[in-house]
This record gives structure tokens, sequence and C-alpha cells, in this order.
């Protein structure tokens, strides 16, 4: 311990002796703790309350196991390391570890530092916890210029509607952390093109600290991480919650180095938002999302990330309907990325590969020759992106994925043979733990079976894959795979005896978002 940190702590050791002495409780020692030590050694709140407790770091983390273990969780990821960094204001905690940290202390988040309240939606706060001046995260409008700065704060995001928006997000992400079923309804879409928008309107008409931009930047790409193994209405509600934290610092101005990160992260958000929305089965929700990712990206200048927006965007009318327009987005994204080796470099051709194939057929020669030099092209351009770049599956473009496409691809094309092989060996690359494109395989393997005339093995492909998508994985775009794959076996024998089990199984399972699609 430095002799800067042995003061701060001697200091505070004795504002709790006395303040246990005349009948305090820790919250209201934490407040005086801040007030006498946050001045001299920049002492946060968070810091304050663990000092007021008179306990470590690592009694606290033993107190956030707990609570998990309580609550039937497996055990948390937070170390003395990142608690330490909460404390020093160089990260934040998320929805999740803060709603921890205010059980742990029987406090309110405002009284931790941090606005807004609580994901689970009810008090934490203990009987005469907290000074008058911060009941219920609402100071007063009396005393001097600290609480009046404590109401600005807490009143600028909410005269917009804002923060009952993300308390919507906060309650639906609560449930599902506590495993309730729930639905894309129509109040979690509101709240969800309400964020949309308001960033929209920051864009165009908008200081945050270098560190807290690092922070977002960091869950961002960490949001990207679980793209592909997270449920996809619980990751919407923790991206959309970061993507409202980066709308407010964007709506004054900043310097242009940060506003451009900014502009970046918000593009990314966005790209990501829309992307899941895709799998939730809203292409409306998908479109406004991606067109509000290019208006960030536009900000940034940055070529590539405008055209990874543009290449992602081209996915929604692949898969609902219109190839042609698939197409045009596909070679948009090929011009603006050019000769710079980027994820849309290798993604654009492939997206343009599977339009050429839904657009003229399987089996035309001149049409399997032409996507396949798009293919080509893909692999030529993979080869040149950068190692991050190859490792990034949502923000980059991976190995496995150019499997997957380039098979999906020449099933479309009616490559049956050669698809196969291709889909089995992209099935290798993915980890237990990846069940969004491994399902997409499944299903294009049940497709090539059908093609080689083999139905006995395309259903039981099929219905296996169909058993193993558990509870919140089931979005609308993979059961419509499901479909498909039924739909052709009615075409080529609609008295398959093992057709009607087969028809059974998939109105036993549910797309997740029936109510999206009903709308």
């Amino acid at each position: 311990m430095s002799g800067r940190q042995h003061r701060e702590t001697e200091l505070a050791r004795q504002i709790r002796a006395r303040g246990l002495a005349v009948g305090r409780n820790p919250a209201q020692i934490a407040e005086e703790i801040h007030d006498v030590c946050g001045p001299q050694f920049g002492t946060t709140r968070i810091k304050a309350h663990r000092l007021a407790h008179g306990v470590a770091l690592a009694d606290v983390i033993e107190q956030i196991r707990a609570l998990f273990e309580r609550d039937g969780k497996s055990a948390p990821g937070i170390g003395e390391t990142l608690l330490s960094a909460y404390e020093s204001g160089l990260k934040r905690p998320g929805p999740e570890y803060l709603h921890y940290l205010c059980s742990a202390y029987r406090v309110e988040p405002v009284s931790l530092g941090y606005d807004g309240p609580c994901i689970c939606g009810h008090g934490h706060r203990a009987s005469g916890a907290v000074r008058s001046d911060l009941r219920d995260g609402r100071p007063d409008t009396s005393p001097g210029p600290r609480e009046s700065s404590i109401q600005l704060i807490g009143g600028a995001f909410s005269a917009d509607g804002s923060e009952e928006d993300e308390n919507v997000l906060r309650r639906t992400l609560l449930q599902l952390l506590a495993g309730t079923a729930v639905g894309l309804d129509g109040q979690v879409l509101g709240s969800v093109e309400n964020i949309r928008r308001r960033m929209d309107e920051t864009l165009v008409s908008a200081t945050v600290s270098p560190a807290m931009l690092d922070q977002w930047e960091e869950a961002t790409i960490g949001f990207g991480r679980q793209y592909m193994n997270t449920p996809p209405l619980r990751l919407l509600c923790d991206v959309l919650l970061e993507f409202s934290a980066v709308r407010k610092a964007m709506e004054r101005r900043q310097p242009v180095d940060l506003q451009e990160r900014l502009c970046r992260m918000a593009a990314q958000l966005a790209g990501l938002s829309g992307m899941i929305m895709v799998n939730l089965g809203d292409h409306r929700m998908a479109r406004s999302f991606f067109r509000t990712g290019r208006i960030a990206a536009d900000d940034t200048g940055d070529r590539a990330l405008r055209a990874w927006v543009i290449a992602r965007e081209a996915l929604v009318p692949l898969y609902y309907g219109d190839p042609r327009e698939a197409l045009n987005l596909a070679r948009k994204s090929r011009d603006l990325a050019g000769q710079t080796p980027c994820a849309a470099q290798a993604m654009a051709p492939v997206v343009e590969a599977r339009a050429l194939a839904m657009l003229s057929g399987a089996g035309k020669k001149d049409v399997v020759d032409q996507a396949k030099r798009a293919l080509s092209r893909a692999r030529a351009a993979f080869s040149q992106m950068a190692a991050a770049d190859q490792d990034d599956a949502t923000f980059g473009y991976t190995e496995r994925q150019l499997y997957f496409h380039q098979g999906d691809a020449l099933v479309k094309l009616g490559q049956a043979m050669e698809a196969d092989l291709i889909l089995e060996q992209a099935l290798t690359k993915y980890g237990p733990g990846d069940w969004l494109d491994p399902t997409f395989i499944k299903f294009d393997r049940a497709k090539c079976k059908l093609l080689e005339g083999d139905i006995d093995e395309a259903l039981a492909i099929a219905k296996a894959t169909l058993a193993s998508l558990g509870e919140g994985c089931r979005p609308d775009i993979l059961m419509q795979r499901a479909h498909e794959v039924a739909r052709d076996v009615e075409g080529k024998d609609p008295n398959h005896p093992e057709l009607k089990l087969y028809l059974e199984a998939l109105r036993a399972t549910p797309a997740m978002d029936s109510t999206v699609r009903d709308a």
C-alpha cells in the first residue's frame, strides 16, 4: 500500500470509528468519508462505502459471490482487480454487477456514484441508510452547488423519456437472468425504437473521459464476442443499454478525436443491434438500426467501417426475400472497401455469391461460375485481412464464417457434394458454446442430403437440430430454415412417413418472436 493510500485508509478508519460511536449507519459514514477524503485523495463513492464497512476488497468479492450462489447463478468473474478499477473510476460496473454491489452495500446506484435505477427495479436502501438529499436517487432541490449538479445529471436524461425506456430493458434483462420466458412484445419494441431514434437525433444535432471511452470500447468488443453464444433478446438488452450510454455522451460535441471514437462505437453497436434484430425476425427494425449505423459510420470517415455496416445490412434483404437488393448492397460494400484489407472486402463477395444463387436458381452454369468467382475473391481478400479481424466473428470475419457462407452459397447453387464437404469442415471450427451459426450449418447439411435424394438422412439431421434448440435460442430466422426443410421434403415426397413427425416437432417448437411476426 502506498503512503497516499495508507493516509486515505487511516483517515477513513477514524471517520468510521467516530460515526459508529454516535450511532451512524455505514451509508451515512460513507457519505462523510467521500466528503472528507474525496477532495484530498480522490476517493470515489463506491470506495467510500467499502471503507465505511471497514472491509477489504476480498471481503466484498466474497459477499458478491455468496449473493450469486444464493440466486442459483454460477460464480461471477469479478475479482479484486476489477473491483479496484471500479473504485478508481477506470471502469463502470455492468447492470448485473451493479445490482449485486448495491445489494452488498444496501444502497441505490446513485449512492455508489452511478446514475439511473438498478436493473432489478426495486430499492436496496436500508432504513435511514442515506442522507435526505440522496433518498430514492432523487436529490433535494434546495441545498448548495453539489446537490444541484446531481439534480442536473439525474434530470438531463429523464426529460426525453430515455430513463423509462432503459428501465423497460433493465426489467426485461432481469427477467431473462432469472430464467423467465420473455417475448419481444410491443413495450420492449417501443423502447428499442425510442433508444435508436434518440441516437439518430443526437448524431444529427450533437467532456467524456478517455478512460470511459476505453471501457465502452471494451464492452462493445465483448458484446461482439457474445453474439454467437448468447440468446438474442438478452444480448439486445445489454447492447442497447450501452448504446444509450454512448448517446448520452454524444449529446454535447466532443473534441474531434473523442467524437470519432464515440461515432465508431455508435456505428458498431447500431450494426450489432441490427444483426440481433435480423435474428429476432424484425427486418424493419433491423433496417432502421443499420441506417443509424450508416449515419454514425459516415462521421468517422472510415471506409472499412462504412463498408462493414452495409455488408451486414445486405443480409436483411438476403434473408427476407429481396436478393436483388442484397446484391446491390454487397457490391456497394465491396466498392467502399476498395483495396483496403478489411472484413467487408471478404464478406461482401460472399453475400454477392449467395444473392446470385437466389436470383438465378441452382444448376445454371453461368451463374455457378459467376458465384464461384465471387467466392474466390472472398478467399483472396480473407487471406489479406489482419489476424485480429480474422478472429472477430462480429466486427471482423472469421475462417469458420467463410466456410459456412461458402457452403450456404453452394447449397443454393445446387452443388450438394461440394457444399456438404465445406459445411462439415465449418462445423469442426466452432466451439461447444456456439449455437447460432452451427444450427444454420446443420439445416444447410439437411438440404444437401435432400439434393442428393437422401430424405431419411435429411429429416434425421433436421429433427436432431430442432431438438437441440433451447429456450431463447429459437429466433425466427432459424425457424424459417427449419420450415424450408419441411417444404423441400413435401416437394419431393409429401407422403414420407417421417415428415409428419417432423411437422409435429416444428409445431411444438415455436419461434421465440411469434408476436413480432404476427404484428
